[in-house]
């Protein structure tokens, strides 16, 4: 085990952070208007008394915004810990399906899988985690089947008060970074060196996503809008539910 040196966890942020907001910024240029309104639900916007092009634009464009930024930061934040982890243990990408980072610690092999936060996925997802575990173990006991293996659900942030799940371990936020780094403080520590140039980033993102927001809205008044100004529900919901 090496002591972490935060210099490098900062240098290692800012000279990958641009990437993080490079993918927001091409999420948006990938959009189109009429695939994300097939995939949100009309009859919800109609029951809010949503009434006005840009009301339903912005609706859908940050709903789709807000989803796709977690998956995005949370891809981002699993190549920060298997770089802190690979200062410090030696870790490495994992080559087993579903696993994210391999190290040894204390004559210990730990399989982790790295997700965002803690209410990641629903009984499905989970099950097939616990598949990809179960498999994974098999690949490392087939070069030495003596070793103790770990399997951990690495959670980037939120808490879990029963963390032994039975066949895995649940570490969230500050257990997880600790676990990862050997540092109690490190899920503080990197805060800030996430900032990095975050002002200037996010101006580029708001200029794409005001454009964005512009083009979708005079596209949607153009084709799904009555002569008179009004939205056409009834095209909305064919277009989203029809056969």
């Amino acid at each position: 085990m090496d002591k972490l040196d935060l210099a490098d966890v900062t240098k290692y942020v800012e000279e990958n952070i641009g990437i993080f907001h490079q993918k927001r910024i091409q999420s948006l240029d990938t959009l189109k208007l009429v695939r994300i309104l097939k995939r949100k639900n009309p009859y919800l916007f109609r029951a809010k008394y949503v009434l006005t092009s840009e009301e339903i634009v912005r609706g859908i464009v940050d709903a789709h915004i807000s989803s796709n930024e977690e998956t995005i930061f949370g891809d981002w934040l699993e190549g920060l810990a298997i770089f802190i982890n690979g200062k410090v243990y030696g870790g490495w990408k994992s080559m087993a399906e579903g696993i994210d980072l391999e190290f040894d610690k204390d004559c210990v092999r730990y399989a982790v899988a790295i997700k965002s936060g803690p209410n990641w996925g629903n009984a499905s997802q989970i099950r097939k985690m616990k598949e990809d575990f179960k498999r994974a173990e098999k690949i490392i006991r087939t070069s030495n089947s003596k070793l103790h293996i770990i399997k951990v659900n690495g959670c980037c942030y939120g808490k879990d008060k029963n963390p032994d799940k039975g066949d895995y371990f649940k570490l969230c936020g500050q257990e997880f970074w600790s676990l990862i780094s050997g540092e109690d403080t490190l899920y503080i520590d990197i805060i800030e060196p996430l900032g990095h140039k975050a002002r200037e980033k996010n101006e580029e993102f708001l200029e794409a996503y005001a454009k964005l927001i512009n083009k979708f809205t005079l596209e949607f008044t153009q084709n799904y809008c009555l002569a008179d100004g009004s939205i056409d529900w009834q095209k909305i919901v064919k277009l989203n539910s029809a056969k």
